[in-house]
């Protein structure tokens, strides 16, 4: 597992999650662990390097 930090787009709270490197591309909704918004995570590993990582607020 890769252990990630960023930003909440919401609280700007900084937020540490855990990433399956066996899994190339992935993009789900996670719930911020200090504000409970949701976070729309969308990212791309290759050859298990993390290469883009993108979390946005899903009120567009």
């Amino acid at each position: 597992m890769l252990e990630y930090y960023f930003q909440c787009p919401y609280c700007l709270a900084e937020i540490s999650m855990l990433i399956d490197p066996t899994i190339s591309s992935q993009k789900y909704i996670e719930d911020c662990e200090v504000c409970c918004n949701p976070i729309e995570i969308q990212l791309l590993l290759e050859e298990g390097e993390l290469v883009s990582f993108e979390a946005k607020s899903i009120e567009q």
